[in-house]
């Protein structure tokens, strides 16, 4: 039976109808009722449904006019699903989607039915990726298969627009574009999903896939792409693989700069403008904190290897700054070749890559190279994050850059340099300090008081070491700075402890929070350490100091025995305290035998 083109106009002015409900009218909907335009778009969509069904009894199965139908009806069911989820109707989202998966699986592979399975797939892997990401995973991988398989047969596929067109004009370049589009979505989802399954490889494969065909189809917001290859590159670096990050950078910055022209194009200077440039000025920030990342993580990382090597110095280096020499489980679902793969091919990348190496740092001069980039770059996110409007970002960034000068220092054989590198962290953490509120800032505030005391302790170190080599009597000004150095150790290792003071009371509570822990019991060692680091020629005053450096030891006693935990926290930690508090009574004793008899 032929189906009268009356039958067709109606269900055209009906989609369109929906389409607008959906991606127009449910925008300007009211707070009262947010919904209202998708529940007119379902009404429709019930009706469209109704209407296929009939349209179908009447035809032949397996023939084009019953195809095409059937595509129809897999469309409206999609509609009908994705408007129940969107709605918060869970279940019968769920029954739409189910019924639309039987409709249309005879015919998935049909140019009219490619476009609208792809999509249901998709649509299937996001509505079961937070409960079942297993069950996501399926529809998705399922999805990839598909497209993968209709691009073998040649066949042009059908847009789901022009499904509802009575005398559709095939924009096959369209329509090959959309066919593009929604695998690209699936592969992103994929990445998602593969995160969520603990398979963090493979998700990385798959977003720089994703990145990479967004470039291909260009179907891209350029901010958006710039901050996903940053933050992809974040995740190289963590696994070593410096080349892919730096690559990843590179582009990020690369797609920056293209915007950044486009911005500077614009003549007309409005609301719409100041938006776009403070956006810009925002992940433009962003990604220069994505570069320091990326410098600070090399130099400890090349730390870290150097020291590693120093244990087993005939040994080769084996450790690579390449992820394609990553050593792959025996059944990794990753390839060589896909890590091989890990670039832009389409972009030029030479100037952004040059401005720092990807392979591990081995001499101060490298090291200093690499610092100075780091420098840079967090000057231009100090530009943006500032301590009156973001505060948290601008610690941060005061944090980091404290942390290039002791990543630094490591690289530095001359004692004194390397002191000068520690006060140069000091002046910017006590800088900050200054400035910030612990009331609300705590979290920050703890940090830079540990890190505090640990640079005044290595410079004291630094500079007693020099005093041993000596062969003179020291002078009154250098016996005052290294006490000096002592209280100010002390001072910073006390505001961390006594920061976990209850409310209104000078008591410690029993109980420390758990990521504290370590350093609460080292805070007490360090200082039970200090107090015997004074250069004092009054016994009365050296016996104090004696004393005071036994009630830290105790006070790490004492929590550990209240808390069987804390023990095996800091097994180290306990066992020094234990036998400094057998010790250190003999010694008071001692001191105090050797004391004048009080006035």
């Amino acid at each position: 039976m032929t189906i009268t083109k009356e039958s067709y106009v109606d269900l055209q002015e009906k989609y369109e109808k929906v389409k607008k409900l959906i991606e127009e009218d449910s925008k300007l909907d009211p707070a009262n009722e947010p919904y209202i335009s998708k529940y007119n778009a379902k009404q429709l969509l019930i009706g469209m449904k109704a209407n296929i069904e009939n349209l179908l009894r009447s035809q032949a199965p397996d023939t084009k006019e019953y195809i095409k139908l059937t595509a129809m009806l897999g469309t409206t069911l999609l509609y009908l699903g994705r408007i129940s989820i969107e709605t918060e109707e869970l279940s019968a989202g769920e029954k739409h989607l189910k019924k639309c998966l039987d409709t249309i699986t005879p015919y998935e592979m049909e140019p009219d039915v490619i476009l609208v399975v792809l999509n249901l797939l998709n649509e299937f892997g996001c509505f079961w990726s937070e409960r079942e990401p297993e069950n996501s995973k399926g529809y998705l991988e399922k999805a990839e298969q598909l497209y993968k398989q209709f691009k073998e047969t040649s066949l042009v596929p059908i847009d789901i627009h022009y499904l509802f067109q009575v005398n559709p004009e095939h924009d096959t370049e369209l329509s090959f574009k959309n066919l593009e589009k929604v695998h690209t979505l699936t592969l992103y989802y994929l990445a998602q999903i593969y995160g969520a399954l603990d398979d963090p490889v493979r998700s990385a494969v798959y977003c720089h896939i994703t990145l990479k065909r967004q470039l291909q189809i260009d179907d891209y917001n350029l901010i958006e792409w710039a901050l996903n290859a940053a933050t992809l590159s974040q995740f190289f670096m963590e696994k070593n693989g410096f080349k892919q990050a730096r690559h990843h950078l590179a582009a990020s910055s690369y797609i920056l700069e293209i915007y950044q022209n486009q911005l500077n194009q614009i003549t007309e200077r409005n609301d719409e403008y100041d938006a776009k440039m403070e956006n810009f000025k925002h992940r433009s920030a962003d990604i220069a904190r994505c570069w320091a990342k990326y410098g600070l993580l090399l130099l400890s990382c090349s730390r870290d290897r150097l020291m590693n090597h120093s244990e087993d110095i005939d040994s080769p280096f084996t450790l690579s700054t390449d992820l394609a020499k990553l050593e792959l489980e025996p059944d990794s679902l990753v390839t060589r070749e896909n890590l091989e793969n890990l670039k832009f091919d389409t972009l030029n990348l030479t100037m952004q890559e040059n401005q720092v190496t990807d392979q591990f740092i081995l001499t101060l001069e490298d090291a200093r190279k690499v610092f100075l980039n780091i420098k840079t770059w967090l000057e231009r996110a100090h530009n943006y994050y500032t301590l009156n409007n973001l505060a948290s970002d601008y610690i941060e960034i005061v944090q980091d850059q404290s942390q290039m000068y002791l990543n630094l220092s490591f690289f530095e054989d001359n004692p004194e340099n390397q002191a000068k590198m520690r006060k140069r962290r000091i002046d910017l953490m006590e800088g900050v300090l200054k400035e910030i509120n612990p009331t609300y800032y705590m979290r920050y505030c703890r940090q830079l008081w540990c890190d505090l005391a640990a640079d005044y302790v290595e410079i004291l170190y630094i500079k007693l070491d020099k005093l041993k080599q000596c062969k003179d009597r020291p002078s009154a000004n250098t016996l005052t700075k290294i006490n000096n150095l002592v209280d100010k150790g002390i001072f910073y290792n006390n505001s961390f402890i006594h920061s976990f003071k209850e409310s209104n009371s000078e008591k410690l509570p029993e109980n420390i929070p758990e990521d504290y822990v370590t350093p609460f019991l080292k805070a007490h060692l360090s200082n039970g350490a200090l107090y015997s680091r004074y250069i004092v020629l009054d016994k009365r005053m050296n016996l104090e100091h004696v004393k005071s450096s036994l009630e830290c030891y105790k006070q790490v006693l004492y929590y550990c025995e209240k808390n069987p935990k804390f023990k095996e926290t800091a097994p180290v930690e306990h066992g020094i305290c234990t036998e400094m508090v057998a010790l250190l009574p003999v010694k008071i004793l001692k001191l105090q035998q050797e004391l004048p008899p009080e006035d």
